[in-house]
């Protein structure tokens, strides 16, 4: 009798997706917390929006992983949602209706590296990708 060892590899395992899914849970409680009413509905919205679609983008884009070109377009799909997270909190904090600094420093440096992360990602894809023609 063989045995069979199976690697289970998961959308879980990867760095990318861990740190987004804080980035939404960082971002989430805080629009609820921290803004005016008005901006729950607006601006709120679109930044929780655009940051649980950086995750979920990265989920779908895994699923597709036997297929290069469509993870690689799915990955290049959650860096620009996470460039329209960043857009959202910086003018949360410009208008002022995000007026804890700390906050938002705490928040704009973890999307910032989710950003970095992801291009690096991104980068080992397509080289993998390219190397393997």
């Amino acid at each position: 009798m063989t045995n069979i060892y199976v690697c289970v590899m998961s959308y879980k395992k990867l760095e990318i997706w861990q740190l987004a899914r804080d980035v939404v849970n960082d971002i989430h409680p805080m629009t609820l917390k921290m803004l005016p009413a008005h901006e729950m509905y607006e601006e709120g919205q679109q930044i929780r929006r655009s940051s649980k679609s950086v995750k979920s983008t990265i989920v779908e884009g895994y699923g597709r992983r036997y297929y290069k070109q469509e993870f690689i377009r799915y990955l290049i799909f959650a860096l620009g949602s996470n460039d329209e997270t960043m857009d959202h909190l910086e003018t949360l904090y410009e208008t002022g209706s995000l007026k804890d600094e700390i906050v938002f420093t705490k928040l704009k440096d973890k999307i910032d590296l989710l950003g970095k992360k992801i291009n690096s990602f991104l980068t080992a894809v397509q080289q993998n990708h390219q190397s393997e023609r």
